[in-house]
């Protein structure tokens, strides 16, 4: 093993891992720091061991370093303390820490950086499971270090003889800025904890998405690849109820220009309805490719109402199809997709949909669409990079008249294969699908958006579109004139939580936006809710449950 190899940060899974912390922790606290009576097996398993989360550094399969956290109690601290709770900040998550050890040829030079990153993903792990304050029992030798890094002794201390053992807290807010001004000043900076996304994306995905994009990538001529090819694209299809769909390498702007080049070859004029960005980059992607239509552009956030639109279609030259967004990233708007087809069919027009921020986050029924756009790396909670058009009819080849990459017949033709494509995107994307209980998704998505809404109400944000039909995913605050978003999006990215908010048309508006595309739990949704708080507002109180509340928006 060299001590010069890449070091690895995770949590520990493997029982192979799980060995090497058992003989680590015999080590430091039976032979270095004698807690425990030696045995003949130099192996010592934590009485907290079943409880424990172990996060741990890895060099060459060999450990590093750990440090096990436990949020059930009792603590091994309420054992040595009595009335433990009476030294702590009341109306707290609390873990402890402990175990905290480095393997000894470890400890020099590259001893910072493995301190460095355990606490990283500390921070990181603390986050997610929304605990918000950390006790300890620290050994009094190092009572400098976490002086250093801002925890706060309280009680007597505890042990007898050597070595004797400090209980002391630290709070989430204190430990995210005294952590990161220590990653700052280590000698080592190179490793950065993952921050929790909300943005639309990338989005967060899950281990299986990440491992299936890791694989050796193969040619798109391969059988293998063809059978993934073609088992994602059924998967697609069963989940919005469409007769077929393409593929391609590119993001959703792709999509939708290929929806363009094939309005083309339709006879006719066309509609195009815009309630945000997006409806008025449908207008764009029209003009480009010289489509004949007329645009209804309507309100940021006024959702497009089918009855109002009846007069729009009977009065004049009826349009052959009409082109819209079912959700409006842009402010959160869900436009009625039941309504625009019944209309539609009524009138015998052609609907055509830009989906890309609606499939994978709401139920989406696709039955007599003409055309509708989709990407990878939004609701589908893969990486960005394929883009989709599905469709209920087929679709002939036109060499003529719309570029070859373009040509939606041209893909059918080649059995949707007809240029290189990245396995390694298919493949994750193949993997963000299947097995996939969409009915439980949906539900939970729409639980922990209807309770972060609630929330951030009570706090005193403005919402786009509240009371109107909006995303359950997408979430648009609207701040105050003297409140500014990008220097609040970047205050909250400092705190580890990735929100929308350097978009040109929010920074235009001053919003910004908190997403629940990718994978999400309500703990980290919960963890928002109160560094925002900490970030926005002067004041804060916690109420029963947890979570800060607020009244009034601070200035900037």
């Amino acid at each position: 093993m060299s001590t010069r190899s890449p070091l690895v940060f995770k949590v520990a899974s493997e029982d192979w891992e799980f060995e090497q912390i058992h003989r680590l922790n015999y080590h430091t606290f039976v032979e270095e720091i004698p807690q425990h009576q030696p045995s003949t097996a130099p192996r010592l398993v934590d009485k907290f061991h079943a409880e424990n989360t172990y996060l741990i550094c890895l060099c060459d399969q060999k450990l590093a370093g750990m440090l096990a956290v436990r949020g059930h109690r009792p603590f091994s601290l309420d054992q040595k303390l009595p009335n433990l709770d009476a030294h702590l900040p009341p109306g707290r998550k609390i873990c402890e820490i402990r175990l905290l050890a480095i393997e000894k040829k470890f400890r020099g030079a590259r001893g910072g950086q493995v301190l460095q990153g355990i606490l990283a993903l500390l921070w990181q792990h603390g986050v997610e499971k929304c605990y918000d304050l950390a006790i300890i029992s620290g050994t009094t030798r190092q009572a400098r270090l976490y002086h250093h890094l801002g925890f706060v002794p309280f009680g007597p201390v505890v042990g007898a003889g050597d070595p004797q053992f400090q209980p002391m807290y630290i709070t989430l807010e204190t430990f995210e800025v005294t952590a990161r001004e220590f990653l700052r000043s280590s000698p080592a900076r190179s490793f950065h904890p993952s921050a929790v996304n909300f943005l639309p994306g990338p989005v967060a995905v899950r281990r299986e998405v990440r491992q299936a994009f890791e694989q050796a990538p193969e040619s798109h001529r391969a059988e293998s690849f063809k059978a993934d090819f073609q088992a994602t694209k059924q998967i697609l299809c069963e989940l919005v109820r469409a007769k077929q769909a393409a593929l391609f390498m590119g993001a959703g702007t792709l999509a939708n220009d290929i929806i363009a080049a094939q309005l083309s070859l339709v006879g006719g004029g066309g509609l195009i309805l815009s309630n945000g960005e997006f409806g008025a980059r449908l207008v764009d992607h029209a003009r480009r490719v010289h489509l004949d239509f007329h645009a209804v552009e309507l309100g940021w956030g006024e959702p497009l109402k089918p009855g109002g639109l009846r007069k729009k279609i009977t009065t004049g030259r009826p349009p052959a199809w009409l082109w819209c967004v079912h959700c409006e990233t842009s402010t959160g708007t869900l436009n009625d997709l039941e309504g625009l087809k019944a209309l539609c069919a009524e009138h015998d027009v052609k609907l055509c949909l830009d989906c890309i921020s609606s499939i994978g986050t709401v139920p989406v029924d696709l039955t007599g669409v003409y055309f509708a756009s989709c990407a990878s790396g939004k609701g589908l909670r893969s990486y960005p990079g394929v883009s989709m058009v599905f469709h209920d009819h087929d679709v002939p080849a036109d060499g003529d008249r719309i570029p070859r990459y373009l040509d939606l017949g041209y893909y059918a033709q080649q059995e949707g294969i007809p240029f290189t494509f990245s396995s390694n995107l298919l493949h994750a994307l193949h993997a963000a699908l299947k097995r996939v209980d969409w009915k439980r998704r949906f539900a939970e998505t729409a639980a922990i958006s209807e309770w972060l809404r609630s929330r951030l109400i009570e706090m005193g944000f403005a919402l786009i579109g509240h009371g109107a039909t909006t995303s359950p995913a997408v979430i648009s605050l609207a701040l105050p004139p003297e409140t500014d978003s990008a220097e609040i999006g970047g205050l909250m990215q400092e705190a580890g939580y990735l929100l929308s908010y350097n978009s040109e048309y929010l920074r235009r508006r001053n919003w910004i936006q908190i997403c629940l595309m990718g994978e999400c739990t309500r703990e980290k949704v919960v963890s928002l809710v109160n560094a925002l708080n900490r970030v926005c507002f002067r004041r804060r109180t916690t109420n029963a449950g947890g979570v800060e509340t607020q009244t009034t928006v601070a200035q900037s």
